[in-house]
């Protein structure tokens, strides 16, 4: 099981600036549900969000995405998701199946 901290407000690294000082990314569902989850971990679950975040985009001005094609539910799996991805992207075993 994953805990995860859902925040009301971005949350900026010791002195941090900058959208990409930001240790939260917002990600936003079909209906407008809120939900965030560490910049690094959306980096590395996806190399679409990696292009938002890192690239000349208004995701990585703005720090926040917007999934207009996915519901919360599905938003909130994907982000299981790319925890399991991150927790396990060492791993030289077999993995056991990231339940669905």
């Amino acid at each position: 099981i994953y805990t995860y901290i859902l925040v009301a407000k971005m949350i900026k690294d010791e002195g941090g600036s900058s959208n990409e000082d930001c240790v939260y990314v917002k990600l936003v569902s079909a209906e407008g549900y809120e939900m965030f989850v560490q910049r690094d971990i959306a980096i590395a679950g996806s190399t679409t969000m990696k292009a938002m975040l890192e690239g000349q985009f208004r995701e990585s001005e703005d720090n926040v995405i917007r999934f207009l094609d996915i519901s919360g539910i599905v938003l909130e799996k994907l982000v299981q998701y790319f925890h399991y991805k991150v927790e396990h992207s060492k791993s030289s075993g077999r993995l056991h199946e990231f339940p669905i």
